[in-house]
């Protein structure tokens, strides 16, 4: 079983991201990609399996900063059309 890592760049909107996942399939969507991506980047740098190409790391960072990107323009998009 594993157990959920926090994803502590969006743990202080945890509430806002929950509110969202219910509204959104699109923003359900994108989060889970970005769970997803960043257990994968946290195991690929953490374990010691096969050799991974550089370039796909550097891919899969590429990605992931896109996501959060996208997390976080949705974010301060809640912030705004609350107030």
């Amino acid at each position: 079983m594993t157990t959920a890592r926090p994803y502590r760049k969006f743990l202080p909107d945890q509430k806002k991201i929950e509110e969202l996942e219910k509204n959104s399939p699109r923003f359900k969507r994108v989060y889970a990609e970005y769970e997803l991506m960043t257990d994968q980047l946290w195991d690929m740098e953490n374990t010691d399996g096969p050799n991974i190409p550089e370039d796909f790391v550097e891919a899969i960072i590429v990605q992931t900063e896109y996501l959060e990107d996208e997390i976080t323009h949705w974010l301060l998009n809640e912030n705004t059309s609350s107030k």
